[in-house]
């Protein structure tokens, strides 16, 4: 749904961009990253984005497929 999407019009969350925040988050906080943080929800919408098939599901940074 829209609702996954920047809810500023921009483009879908992506595995890859989430990946990315939530490493830069982990490297941040010691390798934690908490329930309920920006990292997480991103997560979150790029997991919705990749299963409604508004994004696709294996790429992520560095070429490691994740997904089928």
């Amino acid at each position: 749904s829209k609702a996954q999407a920047n809810s500023r019009g921009g483009a879908p969350m992506t595995m890859a961009r989430a990946a990315a925040i939530q490493s830069a988050t982990a490297r941040a906080n010691g390798g934690k990253v908490t329930s309920g943080s920006f990292a997480a929800r991103a997560q979150s919408a790029a997991a919705h984005n990749a299963a409604s098939g508004q994004v696709g599901s294996t790429a992520t940074p560095g070429g490691v497929k994740v997904g089928n």
